[in-house]
């Protein structure tokens, strides 16, 4: 959402820059910079440098800005070690140490912003801090807005870490708390003018599941709204995907993705004239991914006339049993584990059939990718998942949906899908059907200008 929705802001003209950290991921050590600030935080007795850059690429969408701190992001993962497991151990400093930075830069500013838009708890202590710190008090008129992307991670520490923070009245520490912790993104919650989520739906979840936030979300309603993440079609595009080799469009569907499908099954050794079904993502619980296992072995054995394929990352036992599944179900089932930009590309393309059986589901991407390539979802009804994909059996519908995240359940849906394609006049029509659907982020980004417009106009 970072990297697509301000591009669409930009082009109808809403001036939206992007700050981020400067993590050591390959596309950011491929760019130049330019430095347009520097500074030091203070961090409890540590003195600890930073820059504010700009990358200077002249075809990026968007001013695009990397905080760099090199004592905090200058490491091989994101979140923590392989991007992946626990968190690293000073992620309070990280963050905090983050959203200083960001705000020093935007305090020195002659031209501040209208707005402040944060995304999840490594940025949602920046509405405490204007409002309540006095270092940032002059930006305390400036409006923000919080999206909430994931609640299940909430960047929570022990209260001894709010002396990061600068200077505020001790009063108001209750801001600070939830259940006896500090609690990032409650306190963002409380703090901001604005919240939304990536789905009407997951919004109205939040209120009954969200990790102990449930009342808070609840409390906060008359400020929330949950708009739909959408997806940058100059990106996912089958007509110009520069990764698939038989680019295609909505009325060549048909013969586009058969060339794909057996590029893909040559490589992986499966029988074209089986349906595809794949599953691309984290490989974690709540993606619903150690479900798979059990799913694809059962409809395999049950009835071998399907192909399954897994690309992603995640849990080491899923891996074990994903690598066994490969060498047992030879021409049946493969999975490639590891993150492989151009493959996802290729399986989007290919696949007849995207499953996606997921615990929580914020928004969903994979989904609206599949869609675009003309590959039907079988997905569990939750969350943007809910939004987004609509069951067959419907007037008007075109995908698969279940409800229970149960085996049994999800093998009905990968049933109904096998039972699909052997109607191939139907199976084709909702191929180019999903294909004519417009999920891009044209629609999402006025309706955040309109919600821009009218915050800063409470402002």
């Amino acid at each position: 959402m970072v990297g697509a929705l301000p591009k669409y802001l930009q082009a109808s003209g809403v001036d939206a820059s992007v700050v981020v950290p400067k993590y050591r991921t390959d596309w950011i050590q491929a760019q130049s910079f330019l430095t347009v600030f520097e500074g030091t935080l203070a961090m409890d007795k540590r003195s600890v440098p930073f820059r504010v850059q700009q990358v200077e690429d002249p075809k990026w969408a968007f001013p695009l800005f990397l905080i760099d701190i090199p004592v905090y992001f200058d490491r091989p993962g994101i979140y923590g070690e392989l991007q992946m497991g626990q968190a690293y151990s000073d992620e309070a400093e990280r963050f905090i140490g983050f959203q200083k930075a960001a705000l020093a830069w935007i305090h020195s500013m002659s031209d501040k912003p209208d707005l402040l838009h944060c995304h999840d708890h490594q940025t949602a202590l920046i509405p405490f801090m204007i409002t309540q710190c006095r270092a940032f008090k002059s930006l305390a008129k400036i409006p923000t807005v919080l999206t909430v992307h994931n609640a299940e991670y909430q960047g929570i520490y022990s209260h001894e870490k709010q002396t990061l923070l600068p200077r505020f009245d001790e009063m108001e520490t209750g801001l600070l708390d939830w259940n006896g912790r500090l609690n990032s993104l409650a306190t963002g919650l409380k703090c901001c003018w604005q919240i939304s989520t990536v789905s009407p739906t997951y919004m109205k979840e939040l209120r009954h599941e969200s990790n102990g936030l449930e009342m808070l979300f609840e409390m906060e309603k008359e400020k929330s709204r949950g708009i739909l993440n959408g997806i940058d079609t100059e990106v996912w595009n089958p007509q110009t995907d520069e990764f698939i080799n038989h680019p295609y469009s909505g009325e060549s569907v048909a013969q586009g993705k058969s060339a794909n499908k057996k590029e893909l099954c040559k490589e992986f050794g499966f029988d074209t004239s089986r349906p595809l079904v794949s599953f691309i993502g984290r490989l974690v619980p709540e993606k619903g991914a150690d479900l798979l296992p059990d799913l694809f072995r059962s409809v395999i054995e049950e009835n071998a006339d399907v192909n399954f394929i897994v690309l992603g990352t995640g849990n080491p036992d899923l891996h074990e049993k994903f690598n066994t599944m490969s060498n047992k179900y030879v021409g049946f089932f493969d999975a490639s584990l590891n993150y492989n930009e151009k493959l996802a590309h290729q399986i989007y393309a290919a696949s007849d059939f995207m499953v996606m059986p997921s615990r929580v589901e914020p928004c969903g991407l994979n989904q609206l990718y599949c869609m675009q390539y003309g590959t039907i979802p079988i997905v569990r009804n939750v969350g943007g998942l809910k939004d987004t994909v609509q069951d067959i059996r419907k007037k008007n519908g075109y995908g698969i949906t279940f409800l229970d995240f149960t085996l049994q359940a999800a093998g009905q849906a990968i049933q109904r899908a096998l039972d699909l394609y052997e109607k191939q006049k139907t199976f084709q029509s909702t191929r180019k059907k999903i294909m004519q659907l417009d999920f891009s982020w044209n629609v999402s980004a006025k309706t955040y200008i309109q919600m821009y417009h009218n915050v800063i106009a409470r402002a």
